[in-house]
Formats: structure tokens, C-alpha cells, sequence
């Protein structure tokens, strides 16, 4: 007997968002150095997004499963980097 689509089946299937925060103590070009080595950016869109969390305070840098969000948090964390994750 199959399982009727459940919330957990349309909450896996939503997109998560990682956002990276502007913060008092990294470098502008520590923050577009540490986007294009943990995401493969071209330094243009590096600098890009840098500037957005420059300015606005904050810029969306990744997408995708949750897990897969989870382990990029982590590796911005690592990197002294201030960063979340939601559902997109």
C-alpha cells in the first residue's frame, strides 16, 4: 500500500537558501576570495554578491537541498564567516 504525499514529502522537495551577513571583521576581498573557493564563483560574481552583503547586509549565495545547505553553512562558518540557511 502506498503512502498518501505527506508535508514531509513537499517540505524535502523545497528549496533551501544559505544567506552569508555582513559582518565588523572580514575583509572585503577575504569574503570574495572565500566565495569562489567554497562555490567555484567566477570573481565577478564573487565580488558581486561581496558587495551586495557589503551594502545591503546580507546576500543569498546558494540554493539547494537542505543537507546540502547545511554542509555549506558549516563550511562558511568555518571560514569565519556569518551565515544561515531557510526555506526558500
Amino acid at each position: 500500500m502506498e503512502r498518501p504525499a505527506g508535508r514531509e514529502d513537499v517540505e524535502a522537495d523545497r528549496l533551501w537558501v544559505v544567506t552569508v551577513w555582513n559582518d565588523p571583521i572580514n575583509l572585503m576581498s577575504y569574503v570574495t576570495y572565500v566565495l569562489q573557493k567554497l562555490f567555484g564563483y567566477p570573481r565577478e560574481k564573487a565580488h558581486r554578491l561581496m558587495m551586495q552583503v557589503h551594502t545591503a547586509g546580507r546576500a543569498d549565495v546558494a540554493h539547494g537541498s537542505r543537507e546540502r545547505c547545511e554542509f555549506w553553512c558549516s563550511r562558511l562558518h568555518a571560514h569565519g564567516l556569518w551565515a544561515t540557511m531557510r526555506q526558500g
